[in-house]
């Protein structure tokens, strides 16, 4: 907190704990920011090393599924494009 602030009980609300909460979340989301940040930063070096950003990031993508997920992901994918004419 950047300035003295008495913190109370309100209709239920304890001050003291929501501030807490509130204070670190803030935390969180400011090393997300840093985080994201240092991850554009890789992506940008990648690219400069000639690879696609946006194909790592599918990568990265199907590499978070299990080999279940990603087969049916697969299957859904052909027949999607099968049905609109692509393949």
């Amino acid at each position: 907190m950047t300035e003295a602030v008495k913190l109370q009980s309100v209709g239920g609300v304890q001050g003291d704990a929501l501030n807490s909460y509130i204070e670190r979340v803030e935390k969180l989301e400011e090393e997300k920011a840093n985080i994201a940040s240092d991850i554009r930063d890789v992506m940008a070096e990648a690219k400069g090393n000639g690879y696609d950003p946006k194909v790592m990031r599918q990568v990265i993508r199907l590499r978070k599924m299990d080999s279940a997920d990603r087969a049916e992901n697969d299957e859904l994918v052909t027949l999607y494009m099968q049905a609109i004419g692509m393949i």
